[in-house]
């Protein structure tokens, strides 16, 4: 039996021909130890039958148990799973890269597990080989997962092609996973990230206003939501604020700053950002002004429709425009009024969240 040739990698400033080969050998079905912060997993190209066929071998475990896919980029959970729900964007946007597992819908409707690790040689192993990569953790069946090289080479040695030495892990412990495929989610294993940490994050509740250049619609309803909910003592709610334009990091309007102080809400610190699609993705409701937000959010993301709403349908309305005309530029009387419907409608939207 040959042995496995073992690459000493520096994890800081890691040697670029060292992961082209690494990657290389994925590519044409090899197995790989790799390095992540959590434990050494052994990859391979998912697309070939026989690395994962010899995977399954050396774990010794049951093929009717798939192993999980890591994956360099966030948004290439679209690639494999189907149906993805907000509590994932949540989780994925607080704990990716990390040591996080979520088990979604498949596209074969059957379930996937996905994992973005926060190591360099990981994440460049990976994007280098172009395939979808398997990863489980590199120790035989029954025995703990390796946290250093030694453990992880030390059952293996003469059975994958390549390993990869960085040395200890960072964390030492296996990634928590979470089953998002049922309602309320499932905690499978108990990892690097508590469980209260989950439950946290997946039952905070997202609330989004959209405006064109959130400078002052979206910051009056996002400035107003934050103080009801302050004095309802909700502290489960997030409030955001966002516009479709491409001017960021411009404070609120003179007139927004003057209006919101007089109600005791101090916006002097905010900052106009960009509406992004990983901001719709990950929240619960999406309030907008006009339909032209409406339109834009759609585009960004289709799947959000169910949560998207014109802020107007939440006010007492006496006139068949849903729209919540922009003030931008006009008199102080005239954002008075828009912020007197603004408020209108967060007074029902704040006994609804």
């Amino acid at each position: 039996m040959n042995l496995t040739k073992v690459l000493k990698v520096d994890s800081l400033n890691p040697a670029a021909e060292y992961l082209e080969e690494a990657a290389e050998i994925l590519k044409v079905g090899g197995l790989v130890i790799i390095p992540t912060e959590t434990v050494y997993g052994i990859a391979a190209n998912m697309l070939n039958k026989v690395a994962v066929d010899k995977l399954y071998e050396i774990k010794k475990r049951p093929k009717d148990n798939p192993f999980s896919l890591h994956i360099d980029e966030k948004d290439k959970i679209e690639d494999f799973a189907i149906k993805i729900p907000v509590v994932a964007y949540k989780l994925i946007d607080r704990f990716w890269p990390g040591p996080l597992t979520i088990i979604l819908k498949s596209k074969d409707l059957s379930t996937v597990g996905l994992r973005l690790p926060d190591h360099e040689i990981a994440l460049r192993v990976i994007s280098l080989s172009g395939v979808p990569v398997v990863c489980p953790s590199a120790n035989l069946s029954g025995k703990p997962a390796p946290v250093n090289f030694q453990e992880a080479i030390k059952d293996l040695n003469g059975l994958v092609d390549l390993a990869i030495d960085s040395g200890n892990t960072r964390l030492g412990i296996e990634s928590t996973v979470v089953d998002l495929t049922i309602e309320p989610l499932k905690i499978l294993r108990e990892g690097a990230i508590k469980k209260e940490e989950i439950l946290e994050v997946a039952q905070r509740k997202i609330v989004l206003f959209v405006c064109t250049g959130n400078s002052c619609r979206s910051v009056m309803a996002k400035g107003l939501l934050e103080k009801k909910l302050q004095e309802k003592g909700r502290a489960d709610v997030e409030v955001l604020s966002a516009g479709i334009t491409m001017l960021g990091g411009l404070g609120a309007t003179d007139e927004t700053k003057e209006i919101l102080r007089r109600e005791g809400v101090d916006v002097l610190s905010h900052r106009s950002q960009k509406i992004t699609k990983e901001t719709v993705q990950k929240s619960d409701i999406i309030l907008v002004m006009e339909r032209l937000q409406e339109e834009r959010v759609l585009q960004l993301a289709p799947e959000a429709k169910n949560r998207l709403f014109l802020l107007k349908e939440f006010a007492k309305i006496k006139d068949n425009d849903l729209d919540i005309t922009d003030p931008i530029g006009r008199t102080l009387e005239f954002y008075e009024k828009t912020f007197g419907t603004i408020k209108e409608a967060i007074e029902r939207v704040v006994e609804i969240i």
